[in-house]
Parts: structure tokens; C-alpha cells; sequence
């Protein structure tokens, strides 16, 4: 095994394979053991250092339970402990930073140039990167970091003097410049770089080194040239002799792996591990293999890794060939010969001495093995291909490894396609971004330049934000990185809106179009044909990507006609520019591309008639799918939605910002049902308040949809206020001159229901929706039961219930909707549940939930349905199960979709702890449900469950006065919801309080008129079981009954008088 702590951390297994050690104290313990290998390390040591300041409790066991990770990834054998201590059992070899140091001083003892250069350039070719990046903003890690760092710059020093003894001086030069750029006041280089320049005939430019290190060091420090650089000064003013070499200039040395002309890199490689595999693969198949991507997604820096590790399986070695700086396609062969030193070849611009270049070329290479790296053929595609063409066809022993934009296009070609770097979710935290390819090559870029950076609780965020924005883009994430030398990750992030702007100070010696991130797709722009600018600029409204129908749809117009779109779609695709994928095709283009085009669609005058295109295409597209929304089609279509939602949603934002109400009611109206199946609740709401406050508002009947849907969803968020009135005030008055039997399915359910939401529920048999109940429309009948069923439900009448459910259920069967299964389903589970078969309501919670996931799994009430499963789960013996399940809906970040449903997995999670004697975990969950739904907007079902069980937990802990305090509020909250089920909860937890109070009498009634309102016992309730067990137990059976059945003739408004409310 190795382990590298000369960059990020990196462990390779005796194979050479990596092993992955995830987990940011992970790796920082990793690498503090890995700096005193064979050594026993304190543990009070090992905690500090980890922990530094925040040292929890049990840190001791917390460290035993790092060891124990790190063992399960490097091995047990690796990992001893010795008293009071931990150890790394690897040999000091072993580790990249021991060898490191070991080659340096062997290298020092070398009798000559040669011999110190050779082996300095090994020992620093060690170097991946920051040393100890994997504990990096760690105090441990300063010291050691700091003491490396200098033996590196020192060794580097010294390999130059060595290189400058054996003539290399102009080899040295541009890494000498790059060394002084980085560090003006370090005389050491300085002194070199004039020797460097003296050497190669720059006497003028050695002296004037001179003078600008004199005048950094007095603006500087204050101070003079020390006398070392004094005396070189001098040497060059008198042409010393001894600053030229005595031996005449030899090729340097390389290490094996780099041998037939690949640059050494500056900087480490990060990610890509599958890539290079692939690539590996391929080169051992193929002759041509051409790795394809966008600007800046890393094709070089692969292309380089690839070829190095395949160096040894090219006998005649690996050669570069960079295309970057040619102009003239004329010139191609010319630059490869240079590049493979055949120097009877014209130089680059000069006439060709021969009429054939590409034969002498093929003259060269038709014996030889060996690897060709043709780098950047995109500008110069014909020539690069027809020269890979002419070298493989006649040089049997050749492979070529291409990097370009656009594949070649020969026969023979196989194509690599280079992805961005996978980006972390949304949310990830420090250890989770830390697995992310995208953000570990921010923080190696970004400790360069700013040193001690580390992706932090502090910093996780922002560099999330920043590698997301970048969609994982090498060259944009390391122009990022750079920022940090004078930004903090949150200001990158928080200006990423002028991206072109912002990344726009890239290396100097880099190519201008690989300099910015500007000049990155301008390059590509430059390099397209009119209609492939025209398509390209017109895909910049389809933020969600594009189909082949709603591109020629939107963007078919002057400059490009709607048949040639497939063609220059494809174009794009091969440009790079585009990404397609999906089995029915979908194009899109990266954010930064995205953005670009997006400029030069606003130049081009034709913004505002590409997007009113764009969002007739989408209205329409929804309101096609909007009728097969309720019937046993709707998957397919939710599906087309949900694949179409950012280009719905952009279309929507753009109607409203161009004040087009009609437009943007239509498509309001036609997306109202499947945002709410999709519980996007809130965005319907607060899309249809800016609508209605738009100038030409129309009052026809879909205005009317849209109002009840919005009324809807703002119901169900809980978030109605004063404007759910209005609204459905609105839409029956728009309704009323109307033919019912015309009007949509949505508006018929509103005129019969809509007042339930808005004056509230009566105690009585019939609320007016008799009419739903003989609707033509299945879907329409099956909520006419169903919403029948729930109000006799709420108000205790339970003995026509099953009827309706059952009745329901026909209804959504007949239509095919699975919204209305799932929750018909869902409603005779509760019923089954409350008769004791806890199984039967189990199997219907689940087939409810499978329903549910077939939609998406955003209706809302999902979590509801979740935590009644685990508690029939729990009443059924099965408590992991039920526990498990809650765990992984709390994990699952679309699964929660608002404070309630957070709070109800809370809940449910606190209500199994109690019952299970856990009172420290009952007590985090409940109070953390507590504190989520003490400001809930909405009805207060919920938040009298959440008291009710806090009040339980009160009283366990002899908390007499808190309990009864919350059982008052619950009750209060009950009672203002008018939910019969609910009240009769919180009278169960009150029999409890009066039991322990020694009333088992008062008890025994609460009993009885919770059942009486319930209108059954509800043997889903175990508390309320248990209270009635005790309550019977310290009565009697007699005296219990009897006191019982007086409950049990009480009625909601004794409930009322009894409790003062």
C-alpha cells in the first residue's frame, strides 16, 4: 500500500488500485498518522488535533469509531494501537512525502549535475498538489506543511542550479519566470533566472532582473540586495565565465513515465479515475481515439494522464502535438513534424523545402511504435483529419489520441465523450461536497492561491453553489478558484450572475481563448456557420433543454429553416455544444454556454419573438396534456411535464414579465393540476397572485380554473389567508352565467365544494354535494364520495362511511386516477386500522404509496401517509421497519416538502421512542416537532397531535403542570378545527390527566365521549388503549362501564361547556 499526503490524499492498494477514504476528519486522520509513520501517536494528541477547540464528550469513543472506519478502508493490519495511542503500520517508504525526502537528501549526494538533477526531478515529481491537502485549515497540519513546503522550493532551487551546471538554461528559463512571477523577494531565484538569461545571450534582460528584484525589495522590505545577488550582478556586468556551463548542453533527464515529449504538469490531476480507465481501454482497441468535449471540460489534461499511463505500451514513446497555436490549416503537417523533431521539416510560417511534408512525415513514423497526442484539432479539423487519416493508414505501428470539439469524422474513430466533473447536491455538506470530483478541484486550486483553504461547514455552501453554477467545468472551476485570492467562496458565488465578468484572469502563458471563460465559447461561437449561430442563440430560452419538435417549433425561422433543424442540432452536438441524451432525444447546453448564447440572443434584436415562440409552444403542450391529467393516461404525460418543467416554468416567468395575462393565465390554469399532484403548491399560489395582478385580466372560465386551482393548492399549503374567499368568490361569479354541464371537471367539484374551505364544516348529513355524486364524469363522482366519506368521518357518523369510500374507489378506478386511489386507499386504511387489522391497513397504506410514487411522489398528505404506516407497523411488532422507514423519508430531500410534513417524521419518530421507553429521543423528536408547528399558518390538526404527545411525555417525567398546560392548547386547537377524531385524541390524553390526578372517574367519561365523537374506539390509538387498560384496572369493571357510557351520551358542545372553550 501507498499513501500520498503530497496533495490530496490519495491511498493506492498493492495493485495500484485506489482506495477511496471518504469523510473530511477521515482523511485528516489519515494524514496526521501518515506524517510519523511506524510511529505511535497519542491519542489526547490525535483528539486535539482533530477537534482542535470543539473537543466533544465522547471524543475518545468518537475517535475509536474514526480508527474503526479507517481500518475498514485501508485494512485492520494497518491501523495498530498501541496503549494510549494510534500507529500507522506501513513502512516511512510507503508514504510519498518520506520518499520524498529520502530522494531529496540522496540526491544531494551526488557526485554530479546529472545525478542531483535526475534525482531532484524524481523526488519533486512526488508532488500532486498542496502538501497535507487532505487536513488542510487544521492547526496540526501548518508545521509540517510549512517545513515540506520550503524542502520543495529548496530542491527545486536546487535542480535548476544543477540543470543551469549541465547547460539547460533555456528549458529553464520560462519555469525560473514563473517561479519569480509567483515570488518577486526571493533572491535565490532571482539569481538563478539571471544566470539562466545570461547564459542563453539576454545579458541586457539578466541586468533588468536585476533592477526590477532591487526595486521589489526596497518598496518591498526595505532592504538591499543581499550579497549573493549582489556578486551575480556583478558577474553578468563583467561577463564572468563562470556563469556559463562548462559541459556541453545535454537532453535532461525525465522520469520514465514521461519519456517522448509529454509536458511535466504544474498542477495535480483530480477525478476522472473511470474516465482514464475507459480511455485506457480504448487505446488497446482502437488506432484513433478522440476525446470530445466543450471548451474547458478537461480534454487536454486527460488526454496527457491517458497517455502517460499507457506510455509503456508505445515502445517508441508518446509524442505531443499541439494544435492550439496554428492558424493555417496548411501548416498542420508542419507543426507535427516540429513537434516530433524531424527538423529537415520548414518551420511553422516558412515555405515547405519539399512538395510532400505529409510523406516525409509518413516516412518517419511508417516504422516506428509509438503513441500521438493530437491536441486541439477543432480549428483545423480537415487538416487533423485527413493527417490522422494519411500517418494511420500507412503507419501501422502508430495510435493517435485526439482532443478536439468535434470528432474527426474518419473511419476508424472511436469517440470519448468528456463530461463535466461530477458536481454534489443542492445541499451537501463538507464531507459529502469533499466526494465530489468538482469540488475537490476547487479546493486543491483554491488552497494554491489562498493558503489553508478548506472546504468547511463554513465554506461547503458556497463552493457547492459555485461548482453547481459552473456545471462541474474544469477551466471555469480553477478561473473560480483563483478568485480567492482577494474573494471569499460566498462573493464568487453570490456573482456568478456576470460569470464572463467575474472568470476572466486566467494563466498567462495560456492560449487567449483558453485565458477567460469568455474567451473558452467565444472560440466555439467564432468557429460556427450562420444557421449554427442562429439555432445555438435561439436554444438559449429552453432552459430544461429541447426536443427535436419544440426546436423546430420555437426556433424554425429567418436564418434557419425548419427542415435544416435536425441537421444543425446534430451539428451542434458534434460541436460539443449541445449535450444529447434521453430516449427521446433531449438537447441542452451547459449553464456557462447557456449564458453565452443568451447575450448573443439579446444583440441579435430577436429575443422577445423567440420567446413568446417558446412559450405558445409550452402553453400549448400543456394544455394537450392537461385532460389526460385525471384519467389512467396521466403517467406518460406527467412524465412529458416534469421532463418539460424548466421550460414551463421559464415560459410562465416570461409572460408575466411581459404582462401578457391571457397567455399566462392559460398556461396557469392547464399546469394548476400538476403542480399540485406534484406538490409544488406555493409556486401555484404565488404565480397566479402576480398574474391576477396584471392589467387585462380576463373574466372567462379559464381565469376561473385557475383561481380554483390556486384556491386549492393555497388551502392545502396552509397558506390561504384572505385571498382563498376572493378567489373562489371570483371564479363562481364567472361561473354562474355558465351551462354547468360545460364548464371543466375542476370548476364543477369548486361550485359544490368551495364553501367548505371557505365557512367551514357543518355537523350535518348533507352539505349541498349531492349533485357530484351523479356527475357524468367518474373522476368528478369519486370525489363527491370521497368528500362525503371525510365529513361524516370527521363528525363521527362512521356508518355510511365504507359505502362511500367504496364507492369512491369505483368512481377513480373507472376514470384510471391514481391521486384519487391513493387517497381513497389511504381513508379505508384509517377505517381498517381503527378495527384492529393493522396488517389489512398496512397493505393499503403501502399499495397508497406505491400509487403515489407512480405520480411523482409530491401529492400532498404523502407524509401523513408515511407516518400512519409506521404506526401500524409498530402495532404490528415490527418496529425496525417502521423506524427504518421514517429514517428514509427524512433522508430523502424531495420526500420533504414542508415545515409540517418535517415536523410529522419527527413526530411519529418521537411517538415510537416513547412507547419504546427511549424518553431522551421521544423528547428531541417532540420538541423539535413542537418548535416547527408553534407558527404553523393553516388549520391546527396537526399542532394538537404534536402537543397532545408532548403532554403525554409531561406527565411520564411527573411534569404535571407543562402537560396540562399543553393538553389545553391541544385541545383549543382541536376544537377550532372541528375535527371530531381529533378532539376525541385530546380527550384521551386528558382522561390520562385526570387519572394520574386520582379522578379515574373523570377519566373513564373522557374515555367515553372521545368514542361517543369518534363514533367508534380506534384501536390504532395505543396510548388511548393504555389509558383505558389503567383506567379499567384501578376502577373496576363495573364502575368503569358505567362511567363510561355517561361519557359516551356527552356531546361536542358539553365538550365545549365542560372545558370552558
Amino acid at each position: 500500500m501507498r499513501i500520498g499526503i503530497l496533495g490530496p490524499l490519495q491511498v493506492l492498494a498493492d495493485g495500484g488500485a485506489p482506495v477511496p477514504v471518504g469523510g473530511a476528519r477521515l482523511r485528516a486522520l489519515l494524514t496526521l498518522l501518515a506524517t510519523e509513520p511506524g510511529a505511535a501517536v497519542p491519542t489526547e494528541r490525535i483528539i486535539d488535533a482533530l477537534w482542535e477547540d470543539a473537543v466533544p464528550a465522547g471524543a475518545p469513543n468518537a475517535l475509536q469509531s474514526l480508527v474503526s472506519r479507517l481500518r475498514a478502508a485501508i485494512g485492520r493490519d494497518a491501523v495498530e494501537s498501541p496503549p494510549g495511542a494510534y500507529r500507522l503500520a506501513v513502512p516511512p517508504e510507503s508514504v510519498d512525502a518520506h520518499e520524498f525526502e529520502a530522494r531529496v537528501r540522496a540526491a544531494r549526494r551526488a557526485a554530479d549535475p546529472a545525478g542531483r538533477s535526475a534525482g531532484l526531478r524524481a523526488a519533486l515529481a512526488l508532488w500532486r498538489g498542496p502538501a497535507l491537502a487532505g487536513a488542510a485549515g487544521l492547526r496540526f497540519a501548518d508545521a509540517p506543511t510549512a517545513r515540506l513546503d520550503a524542502l520543495r522550493r529548496a530542491a527545486l532551487e536546487e535542480r535548476l542550479d544543477a540543470d543551469l551546471a549541465l547547460g539547460r538554461h533555456a528549458e529553464a528559463i520560462p519555469e525560473l519566470q514563473a517561479l519569480a512571477a509567483d515570488d518577486p523577494l526571493r533572491e535565490p531565484v532571482t539569481a538563478l533566472l539571471m544566470r539562466a538569461l545570461y547564459a542563453a545571450g539576454r545579458q541586457a534582460d539578466a541586468l533588468a532582473r536585476y533592477q526590477e528584484a532591487r526595486r521589489a525589495l526596497g518598496e518591498g522590505l526595505g532592504v538591499d540586495p543581499s550579497p549573493e545577488l549582489e556578486a551575480v550582478h556583478l558577474a553578468v556586468l563583467r561577463q564572468d565565465p563562470s556563469l556559463l556551463p562548462e559541459t556541453a548542453p545535454a537532453p535532461p533527464p525525465v522520469p520514465a513515465a514521461r519519456e517522448g515529449g509529454l509536458p511535466a504538469r504544474l498542477t495535480s490531476f483530480i477525478g476522472r479515475t473511470a474516465d482514464l480507465g475507459r480511455v485506457d481501454g480504448l487505446l488497446a482497441r482502437a488506432r484513433l481515439v478522440t476525446l470530445t468535449g466543450p471548451g474547458g471540460s478537461g480534454k487536454t489534461r486527460l488526454a496527457l494522464e491517458a497517455a502517460e499511463r499507457v506510455a509503456d505500451r508505445a515502445p517508441d514513446g508518446v509524442r505531443l502535438i499541439s494544435l492550439a497555436p496554428v492558424t493555417d490549416p496548411a501548416e498542420v503537417p508542419a507543426a507535427a513534424a516540429t513537434a516530433l523533431g524531424l527538423r529537415e521539416m520548414a518551420p511553422i510560417g516558412a515555405p515547405a523545402p519539399a512538395p510532400d511534408p505529409v510523406g516525409r512525415l509518413v516516412c518517419a513514423l511508417s516504422a516506428r511504435r509509438l503513441l500521438l497526442v493530437l491536441d486541439n484539432c477543432e480549428h483545423v479539423l480537415d487538416a487533423a483529419a485527413r493527417l490522422a487519416g494519411t500517418v494511420l493508414e500507412h503507419c501501422p505501428g502508430v495510435r493517435i489520441l485526439a482532443t478536439s470539439r468535434e470528432p474527426l469524422g474518419i473511419t476508424g474513430e472511436t469517440l470519448w465523450p468528456v463530461e463535466p466533473l461530477e458536481a454534489p447536491p443542492p445541499d451537501a455538506g463538507p464531507d459529502e461536497a469533499a466526494g465530489s470530483a468538482a469540488v475537490r478541484l476547487f479546493a486543491d486550486r483554491a488552497a494554491a492561491v489562498s493558503p489553508g483553504f478548506a472546504v468547511t461547514a463554513a465554506t461547503a455552501g458556497p463552493v457547492v453553489r459555485i461548482c453547481r453554477a459552473l456545471d462541474g467545468m474544469p477551466l471555469a472551476i480553477e478561473l473560480a478558484a483563483a478568485r480567492l485570492r482577494a474573494m471569499t467562496p460566498g462573493q464568487v458565488a453570490d456573482r456568478l450572475d456576470d460569470r464572463f465578468r467575474l472568470l476572466a484572469a486566467g494563466s498567462r502563458t495560456a492560449m487567449p481563448r483558453h485565458r477567460t471563460l469568455r474567451g473558452v465559447v467565444e472560440w466555439s461561437w467564432d468557429l460556427l456557420d450562420g444557421p449554427e449561430r442562429t439555432l445555438w442563440r435561439r436554444l438559449a430560452v429552453f432552459p430544461g433543454g429541447a426536443t427535436v419538435a419544440s426546436a423546430e417549433a420555437v426556433c424554425a425561422g429567418p436564418g434557419l429553416d425548419r427542415g435544416d433543424v435536425l441537421d444543425v442540432l446534430t451539428a451542434l452536438v458534434d460541436k460539443s455544444l449541445l449535450a444529447v441524451a434521453g430516449p427521446e432525444p433531449r438537447y441542452r447546453m451547459l449553464e456557462t454556454i447557456r449564458a453565452y448564447s443568451l447575450e448573443r440572443l439579446a444583440e441579435s434584436g430577436e429575443e422577445a419573438a423567440v420567446r413568446r415562440a417558446h412559450a405558445e409552444y409550452f402553453t400549448g403542450l400543456a394544455e394537450e396534456a392537461e385532460p389526460h391529467l385525471y384519467r389512467a393516461g396521466q403517467l406518460p404525460w406527467l412524465r412529458r411535464l416534469t421532463a418539460e418543467s424548466g421550460n414551463t416554468s421559464a415560459a410562465l416567468r416570461w409572460t408575466i414579465s411581459a404582462g401578457d395575462a391571457p397567455l399566462a393565465l392559460r398556461l396557469c390554469a392547464a399546469l394548476g393540476w400538476y403542480w399540485f399532484l406534484h406538490g409544488r403548491l406555493a409556486d401555484a399560489a404565488a404565480e397566479l397572485e402576480e398574474i391576477l395582478a396584471l392589467p387585462g385580466v380576463p373574466e372567462d372560465r379559464t381565469t376561473a380554473r385557475a383561481l380554483a386551482l390556486g384556491a386549492l393548492a393555497s388551502l392545502d399549503e396552509q397558506r390561504g389567508g384572505d385571498r382563498v374567499p376572493g378567489w373562489l368568490a371570483r371564479a363562481r361569479r364567472i361561473c354562474g352565467g355558465l351551462d354547468r354541464a360545460s364548464l371543466h371537471p375542476v370548476l364543477r367539484l369548486m361550485l359544490e365544494t368551495g364553501q367548505l374551505y371557505v365557512v367551514g364544516w357543518d355537523d350535518v348529513p348533507s352539505l349541498g354535494n349531492d349533485v357530484l355524486l351523479t356527475d357524468p364524469d367518474p373522476w368528478v363522482r369519486g370525489i363527491g364520495h370521497f368528500v362525503r366519506g371525510q365529513i361524516a368521518h370527521n363528525f363521527g357518523r362512521v356508518g355510511g362511511i365504507e359505502d362511500d369510500f367504496a364507492k369512491a374507489l369505483a368512481a377513480f378506478r373507472e376514470c384510471g386516477d391514481r391521486w384519487g386511489l391513493s387517497f381513497t386507499l389511504t381513508a379505508q386504511a384509517e377505517i381498517l386500522g381503527r378495527g384492529g387489522d393493522h396488517s389489512g391497513a398496512a397493505a393499503l397504506y403501502e399499495e397508497a404509496l406505491r400509487l403515489d410514487a407512480e405520480l411523482g411522489g409530491g401529492t400532498a398528505g404523502l407524509q401523513h401517509v408515511r407516518i400512519k404506516l409506521a404506526n401500524e407497523l409498530d402495532l404490528m411488532g415490527e418496529r425496525d421497519r417502521a423506524v427504518a422507514l421514517l429514517h428514509a423519508a427524512m433522508r430523502d430531500p424531495g420526500a420533504v416538502r414542508g415545515l409540517e410534513e418535517t415536523a410529522a417524521l419527527h413526530y411519529r419518530l418521537g411517538e415510537i421512542a416513547r412507547r419504546s421507553g427511549d424518553t431522551a429521543e421521544a423528547l428531541r423528536r417532540l420538541e423539535h416537532a413542537d418548535a416547527l408547528t408553534e407558527d404553523l399558518p393553516g388549520a391546527p390538526h396537526f399542532r394538537a397531535m404534536v402537543l397532545c404527545a408532548r403532554a403525554q411525555l409531561d406527565m411520564a417525567l411527573d411534569s404535571m403542570d407543562e402537560g396540562t398546560a399543553r393538553l389545553d392548547e391541544a385541545l383549543r386547537n382541536a376544537v377550532q378545527a372541528q375535527d371530531y377524531p381529533i378532539v376525541s385524541h385530546v380527550l384521551a390524553g386528558q382522561a390520562e390527566r385526570a387519572r394520574l390526578l386520582g379522578d379515574p372517574v373523570r377519566a373513564a367519561e373522557l374515555l367515553g365521549t372521545a368514542d361517543a365523537l369518534r363514533g367508534t374506539r380506534d384501536l390504532s390509538l395505543a396510548d388511548a388503549l393504555d389509558i383505558e387498560a389503567a383506567t379499567r384496572a384501578d376502577l373496576g369493571g363495573e364502575a368503569f362501564t358505567a362511567a363510561y357510557d355517561r361519557g359516551r351520551t356527552r356531546t361536542f358542545q358539553d365538550v365545549l361547556r365542560d372545558f370552558a372553550l
